[in-house]
């Protein structure tokens, strides 16, 4: 590549509607691209989304419709919007399917299938490790590496586009692409792959007890996004404000050197509540912050905040039992789970501990009952309707 700007690639499969915090570094690697200088294309795969990536599975993906393909791209598409810029002349949008959709496959693998060697397709480690776990591999899913390496051909021909992102899992798709447009195009392209992101006490990074920390506000609540990131595990603090936030490195760089001279809790704590509010401006606004704090201070702090920020979850009756409200709320994934929480005190409603297994809970329309599982997770349930 010369040295001048560069249109640079990532792609996402339509698979849900929404994207998690794993996927987060590839964006903020995207936006910084794009802030000096170079153009991001952001492809959602609405034609792979079709065949599956087997690469991390264990078994098959399962087939979408094009209705439910069509929401994901809503969903994720919303998501980015947040990120880059797509302004005139900015960030760009596209859709695998423009092209793939359209494919004669005879045709197609006249020109392109010579050069794929399935000796050396077998020979990708995401390949190996399905096989190696003796689960079935459709030709349906091994046709998904010839599919991307083309998406990349295909970019560099209508975006110019010289460099994929993509994390470590996706090598042997990119290397192929690579391959595929020096062969059919003598083009020369780049890939750029990052690990998996670990905290440092071995946890996968955006994987919590409750499942994926998801970027969209359908799914996780502004205030839910925010205690993510204050509960950043201390060790993490400077190496997240360095990858997730928009801070300078000279900021960066003094936090650090801060931290280590006094790494006192304070000091810990308030890098931590910056994490948080410049994590959650980048998705959700700076709007948000006000609410969030209010929040925070009122059931941390005991100041007179306002509840507003907290998730609020429905419910049909006017009686429930405490142990389907915790399931209701995310707090436990099953009933067994919740009653467990109970019996280890974790359970209250309205600042009162839950003892009885069997406890209920009376709503009144009008009338909010603030839930909790430990001291950091809390919920508003209110009667539907």
């Amino acid at each position: 590549m010369s040295g001048g700007p560069v249109a640079a690639y990532l792609g996402f499969d339509a698979t849900a509607d929404s994207l998690h915090v794993g996927s987060l570094l590839q964006i903020m690697i995207l936006r910084l691209l794009q802030k000096h200088g170079h153009t991001p294309v952001v492809l959602v795969g609405g034609g792979t989304t079709k065949v599956g990536d087997p690469s991390g599975k264990d078994e098959s993906r399962k087939l979408l419709d094009d209705d439910a393909i069509a929401g994901n791209i809503a969903g994720i598409s919303a998501i980015f919007d947040k990120f880059l810029d797509f302004g005139p002349g900015g960030a760009v949008l596209v859709n695998n399917a423009d092209w793939l959709d359209e494919l004669a496959y005879v045709k197609f693998l006249r020109e392109f299938g010579s050069h794929f060697s399935v000796n050396r397709m077998l020979s990708f480690e995401s390949v190996k490790q399905r096989l190696g776990r003796e689960q079935p591999l459709s030709f349906l899913e091994f046709n998904y590496m010839i599919l991307q390496a083309y998406d990349f051909v295909e970019l560099a021909r209508r975006y110019d586009v010289k460099l994929q992102l993509g994390g470590s899992d996706q090598w042997g798709n990119i290397v192929s692409g690579v391959e595929l447009a020096r062969r059919v195009d003598r083009k020369s392209l780049v890939g750029l792959t990052a690990p998996l992101i670990a905290t440092s006490d071995g946890r996968k990074m955006g994987k919590t007890a409750e499942g994926a920390v998801w970027l969209s506000p359908g799914k996780l609540a502004p205030y839910d996004y925010w205690q993510f990131w204050r509960n950043t595990v201390d060790d993490d603090v400077v190496r997240f404000t360095r990858m997730f936030t928009d801070a300078p490195l000279e900021e960066v760089d003094a936090l650090e050197r801060e931290l280590a001279a006094a790494p006192d809790a304070a000091a810990v704590n308030a890098a931590k509540r910056r994490l948080a509010d410049a994590c959650t401006t980048l998705l959700h606004g700076a709007d948000a912050l006000p609410d969030i704090h209010a929040t925070v201070d009122r059931l941390f702090a005991g100041g007179g905040g306002s509840a507003a920020s907290l998730p609020r979850v429905a419910v049909g009756d006017a009686e429930i039992t405490v142990v389907d409200a915790l399931v209701s709320a995310g707090f436990a994934k099953s009933k067994s789970e919740a009653k467990r929480l109970i019996k280890g005190g974790g359970a209250r409603l309205d600042g009162a501990k839950v003892d009885d297994v069997d406890a209920t809970v009376a709503l009144e329309a009008g009338v909010d009952v603030k839930l909790s599982s430990g001291k950091k997770k809390h919920a508003i349930l209110e009667l539907a309707g």
